[in-house]
């Protein structure tokens, strides 16, 4: 017997057929378990779902002489309310950075949950559940849509700890952001973002000690981990996952243009746009990600030394809208001004790839931290520019992160 009941009245041992509200609201990966653990039942109590259904067959019912909210016979019944009340509410009007922060953030935290399941279930030898997987895509797609650098920049802040989950989050943004700078049609978008999330799943039946080894990987450990693309397409031809852009850049997205990439060895031509794509988003991703080996490098640096790559390794084309989608200086970029003062980049121009706006906050000049300041460097009265970047691990200032997101950083 389905049964809709007031959140509050959850217990351990009640079956969970689905939370009445949208999907980012609700703290769980999935809509549909059986309610074994105090702390589960502590986040469903002080979430923002009020009322859920109960699957009374399953699972506790209800005390005797409780009335519950309403009740249904047809599981489809059930399932249709559950899908009009977890659809996510689309917003796509663009909004600045700062306004897309906070609720970027709130994705972020829902993905690097989501992703963390999806990668366990699959060590555990589950199928990925590409429906809900897909709720997840179209959250950070609209986020894209709203304003391509408050997810792209914030997936990129990670911890040694959340490195592999938030990675396959912060590719899917790039991803999107690419296809649609490269005019992509909408099915192919979010295939390609699927394909984003999705492109490391091989990792998740990678051994955990190769995976997470602090220090960098010895030959015959990096030779096991080069066979993740291999077991990530595995997993979802198990999984009955057909989508072809998907499979294609989980098995191709390490191939290289000279043919020196892996599993394949394909050459240029042999290797699609697509693939060509992920590579891309995947290299800049882990290059200004901190590792337990090594600090990640800064947004404008990478750019710099990946057009150094496109010799042999990266397709140019794609790597030049990559650039255009995410900037010439993209956010989070340490630049100096001819002012003297330094500043980081908070949001990209529409008007200018090399007129962003930039948050100034320290003086050369004076050597000393002044208020910091938002300076629009595409506005006609403006006649400051930037005229280079500056090495963040040179002035070592502690609140760089925060200055552009506006968002205290916590672990």
């Amino acid at each position: 017997m389905l049964k809709r009941i007031p959140v509050q009245q959850l217990i351990l041992g009640m079956h969970v057929a689905g939370f009445c509200g949208p999907w980012i609201d609700h703290p769980f990966w999935r809509n549909n378990f059986v309610l074994t653990d105090p702390k589960d039942l502590q986040l469903a109590h002080a979430s923002k779902i009020t009322e859920v259904w109960i699957d009374a067959s399953k699972g506790l019912d209800i005390p005797q002489g409780v009335a519950s909210l309403a009740q249904a016979e047809s599981v489809e019944a059930v399932a249709q309310e559950l899908q009009q009340a977890a659809a996510p509410i689309r917003n796509t009007a663009p909004t600045s950075a700062s306004d897309e922060y906070a609720r970027a953030a709130a994705i972020c935290a829902k993905s690097k949950q989501a992703v963390a399941a999806m990668f366990q279930e699959a060590r555990m030898g589950k199928a990925v559940d590409t429906e809900q997987a897909q709720l997840l895509v179209q959250e950070i797609s609209d986020s894209v849509l709203r304003n391509p650098g408050a997810m792209i920049s914030l997936a990129r802040l990670k911890t040694a700890d959340n490195y592999t989950y938030m990675h396959s989050v912060a590719v899917c943004a790039m991803m999107v952001a690419l296809a649609r700078q490269l005019k992509l049609d909408e099915a192919e978008t979010r295939s390609l973002g699927m394909a984003g999330l999705l492109h490391d799943l091989g990792k998740a039946v990678m051994p955990m000690e190769v995976l997470n080894k602090p220090g960098k990987l010895t030959d015959a450990e990096f030779a096991i981990i080069k066979g993740h693309p291999v077991r990530g397409h595995q997993l979802l031809v198990d999984g009955q996952v057909t989508d072809a852009i998907v499979l294609d850049v989980v098995l191709h997205h390490h191939e290289k243009l000279d043919g020196s990439g892996y599993p394949k060895r394909h050459h240029a031509d042999a290797i699609s746009l697509y693939a060509k794509m992920g590579t891309v988003c995947d290299v800049y991703d882990a290059i200004t990600s901190n590792r337990p080996y090594k600090k990640g490098w800064d947004p404008a640096e990478s750019l710099k030394k990946m057009a150094e790559w496109t010799h042999g390794h990266l397709d140019a084309q794609v790597f030049q809208a990559f650039v255009k989608s995410l900037g010439i200086y993209p956010v989070g970029s340490l630049v100096k001004l001819a002012s003297g003062r330094l500043g980081v980049v908070v949001e990209q121009s529409p008007s200018s790839l090399l007129k962003p706006l930039v948050k100034v906050f320290f003086s050369t000049k004076s050597d000393m931290r002044i208020p910091p300041e938002v300076v629009d460097l595409s506005m006609p009265h403006c006649k400051d520019k930037i005229v280079g970047r500056e090495d963040p691990e040179q002035w070592r200032f502690p609140d760089l992160n925060e200055l552009w997101s506006g968002l205290a950083q916590t672990s």
